[in-house]
C-alpha cells in the first residue's frame, strides 16, 4: 500500500475542481437539483468513491491536507454573525427555544436508539454509545475526543475506527436527504418564501445563472478585511475562553463576535460602510461554505467501512429512519409548518446525522431554489453549534459513566 499525501493548496485546488464536478453532474442530472442536493455534496461524494477505489484496486491511499478547510469555516461562520441583525435574533427568541428544545430531546432519543438496537445486536459493550449522539449528532470531532475515553472506560480497542465510521456515513446520508425532505414538505404543503426578501446566506441559482453582479474588488477587500477583523478578535477571545476551562468551538466565537460586531459598529460608525446583507459577503460566504463542504466530503476515507459488518448498516439505517419520522412529525409541526420550517427541517438532517456545515448546506441549496429563510440561518447554528455540543457532553459523560 503506497500514500500519498496531498499538499494544502493542491488540496484546495482540487476542491475547487471538486465542485464545479458536482455542478456539471448536477446539470446532468436534473433530479440532483430537483431534490436539492448541493453541488458540493455531488461533487464530493464522486471523489470520495475515487479515492475508494484507488484504495481498494491500485492500493493507493489517499489522504488531503484540511489546514484550509478548517479556515474556511470560519470565513463562512463570521459570515453568518455579520448578516444577523439585532431584529432577526429577536424574531428568532421562541423559534430558537423550540429548536433547542426538540433537539435535546432527540438527542436524548438518538442515544436510546443505539442502546436499543446494540442490545439486539449483541454489540461490544460502549459501542452503542458511539453509534448514538457521539458521532451522529457530535460528528467527527466529537468521536476523535471520546473514542480514548470509551476505550478505556469499555476496553473497546477499535472504538475510534467504529465512531469515524458512523459519523462518515452519517455525514453521507444527512447530505444527500436534506434536500428532498424540504422539497417533499414544500410541495405538500404549497409553502413559498416571503416576497422580495434577500438571501441572507448565498446567492441564488437564477443569479448565478444569469452572470449579472454588483460586486467590486473594493467592496470584497472591505467585506474580507471587516471578517478578518472579526476572525481575529474570535482567536483572541477563544484562548481566554480556553484558559478559562470553557471548551467552545473557534468558529462559535467568531460567529458571536462579528454578531456583537454587526449590531454595534455600523450605529457607532453609520458612516463606515458595513457588509451586512451585500452581495459581496453573500459571495464569500457561498464560496466558503461550497469549498469546504467539497474538502469534507471529498477526504473521506470510505474504506475505513469497509470490515465494520452488516451491524452498523443496520444501526445507522434505523437511526436514519427515526430522524426522518423525527422531522416530519415533530421537527416541521413544532417549528410552525411554514416555508421556514421546511427549511430548518432540512438543517436539522445536518444536525441530527451529519454536522452543522451540513446543516447549512442543506439549507443554503433549497434557499437558492425556493427563497431566503431568515430566521433558520440564525437560530440552527446557535443551537447545533454550541447548546446541543454542551447538552451532548453532559450525557456522553453520563453514559461513559
Amino acid at each position: 500500500m503506497s500514500v500519498i499525501q496531498v499538499p494544502g493548496l493542491l488540496s484546495f485546488t482540487i476542491a475547487i475542481l471538486v465542485f464545479f464536478a458536482g455542478a456539471n453532474l448536477n446539470r446532468l442530472i436534473p433530479i440532483l437539483i430537483h431534490w436539492s442536493i448541493p453541488e458540493a455534496v455531488t461533487g464530493g461524494l464522486l471523489a470520495a468513491l475515487s479515492t475508494l477505489i484507488a484504495y481498494e484496486f491500485f492500493g493507493v491511499e489517499i489522504s488531503f491536507a484540511l489546514a484550509a478547510r478548517d479556515m474556511l469555516l470560519l470565513y463562512f461562520f463570521t459570515g453568518v454573525g455579520l448578516n444577523a441583525r439585532l431584529s432577526d435574533l429577536a424574531a428568532g427568541g421562541k423559534p430558537f427555544l423550540i429548536l433547542l428544545g426538540i433537539t435535546l430531546v432527540f438527542l436524548v432519543i438518538q442515544n436510546l436508539v443505539a442502546i436499543g438496537t446494540s442490545n439486539i445486536l449483541g454489540l461490544a459493550p460502549g459501542t452503542a454509545i458511539l453509534l448514538g449522539s457521539t458521532s451522529l449528532i457530535g460528528g467527527h470531532g466529537t468521536t476523535i475526543a471520546w473514542a480514548p475515553i470509551i476505550t478505556n472506560r469499555f476496553g473497546l480497542t477499535n472504538a475510534l475506527e467504529v465512531g469515524i465510521a458512523s459519523a462518515t456515513l452519517g455525514l453521507v446520508i444527512a447530505s444527500l436527504i436534506g434536500g428532498p425532505i424540504a422539497q417533499y414538505l414544500i410541495k405538500r404543503h404549497r409553502l413559498s418564501a416571503r416576497a422580495n426578501e434577500e438571501l441572507t446566506i448565498g446567492v441564488s441559482r437564477a443569479a448565478t445563472s444569469s452572470h449579472h453582479d454588483d460586486v467590486s474588488y473594493v467592496s470584497l477587500l472591505r467585506t474580507l478585511l471587516v471578517t478578518n477583523l472579526a476572525i481575529l478578535i474570535g482567536y483572541a477571545l477563544h484562548e481566554i475562553i480556553v484558559d478559562a476551562g470553557i471548551n467552545l468551538p473557534l468558529f462559535v466565537v467568531c460567529l458571536l463576535v462579528a454578531i456583537v460586531m454587526t449590531n454595534t459598529v455600523p450605529f457607532v460608525a453609520a458612516n463606515l460602510p458595513w457588509p451586512t446583507r451585500t452581495r459581496a459577503l453573500s459571495l464569500i460566504s457561498d464560496l466558503s461554505l461550497n469549498v469546504f463542504l467539497a474538502m469534507s466530503l471529498m477526504s473521506m476515507q470510505l474504506w475505513g467501512l469497509s470490515g465494520l459488518g452488516l451491524a452498523l448498516v443496520i444501526v445507522l439505517a434505523i437511526q436514519t429512519i427515526v430522524a426522518v419520522a423525527y422531522i416530519l412529525f415533530v421537527v416541521f409541526p413544532a417549528m410552525g409548518r411554514s416555508y421556514e420550517a421546511a427549511v430548518i427541517s432540512a438543517g436539522f438532517c445536518g444536525v441530527s446525522l451529519g454536522a452543522t456545515p451540513t446543516a447549512i448546506a442543506n439549507m443554503t441549496a433549497v434557499t437558492k431554489i425556493h427563497g431566503a429563510a431568515t430566521i433558520a440561518f440564525i437560530i440552527l447554528p446557535l443551537v447545533s453549534a454550541f447548546f446541543i455540543d454542551l447538552a451532548n457532553a453532559a450525557v456522553l459523560g453520563f453514559l461513559v459513566r
